[in-house]
């Protein structure tokens, strides 16, 4: 059986905060941009994790409430994130923040709105938002098929992956649609890159939650693969990935 979503990353919260990428400088500059964003505005992260999009709006100098159910998780972005004084860090889920109704400027969700219960996280965070605050939805998405590398690895991912066919991230699409409707949004998108030696490559598939770890047994032979592909692909002992960020944005109405 599948873990909930609220626990899928507590056994993976060092490769998590290793090897998952960051979010480009170009998200912050659109939603200041677009979206009226100032370092005044609070901001509620929900599902903030171990806080890797926390830190961009708090470089930003925004106060910050990091929502986050996974104790693991929580604990690791408070410790990340202690240099920061705008920091409010609590335990709660994006259906029950404990927010007071009105109280944020702006709500986002970085790599995490595929995991919500759409109907009552958006009756959430239409109640903690101000009535003329602003909802982000972000994530970075793997390329698949720009080099023969990713292929291979979307490959091992398809053949040892536990559940990675029912969570990859083209199905969010749709989802996105359902969330924001009927109010309109907008979308943007980044590029992103990551370059990996095997340790690091190693890591990043950990970090997963579809990747099985040590005693499952695609475990063993999915690693074998990955030393493979990587002695194929590998220059200068490392291989790159690609990421699209997609950054979908607007009012809940």
């Amino acid at each position: 059986m599948a873990p909930a979503p609220t626990a899928r990353f507590s056994d993976r919260v060092e490769d998590y905060v290793r090897y998952r990428p960051s979010y480009p400088s170009q998200v912050l500059e659109l939603l200041q941009r677009e979206c009226g964003l100032k370092p005044e505005h609070v901001v509620a992260d929900i599902a903030s994790g171990t806080g890797a999009f926390t830190k961009l709006l708090l470089e930003n100098g925004n106060p910050v409430i990091a929502v986050e159910p996974n104790a693991a998780m929580r604990e690791a972005g408070t410790q990340l994130l202690s240099g920061f004084d705008k920091l409010t860090s609590l335990e709660g889920t994006a259906e029950a923040t404990t927010l007071s109704s009105a109280s944020v400027d702006f709500v986002t969700a970085a790599q995490a709105a595929h995991w919500f219960d759409r109907v009552r996280a958006r009756a959430e965070f239409s109640r903690i938002m101000k009535p003329e605050g602003w909802c982000v939805l972000i994530w970075n998405e793997r390329r698949t098929d720009s080099t023969q590398f990713l292929r291979d690895y979307e490959q091992l991912l398809l053949t040892y992956g536990t559940d990675y066919k029912e969570i990859r991230h083209e199905r969010t699409t749709a989802m996105i649609h359902e969330f924001f409707a009927p109010a309109p949004h907008r979308e943007a998108t980044f590029n992103l890159s990551q370059e990996f030696d095997f340790e690091g490559l190693a890591g990043r598939l950990l970090s997963s939650s579809y990747a099985p770890l040590t005693g499952h047994p695609n475990h063993e032979p999915m690693m074998r693969e990955l030393k493979r592909i990587f002695a194929v692909h590998a220059e200068q002992n490392s291989v790159h990935f690609e990421y699209k960020t997609r950054v979908f944005y607007g009012r809940l109405g």
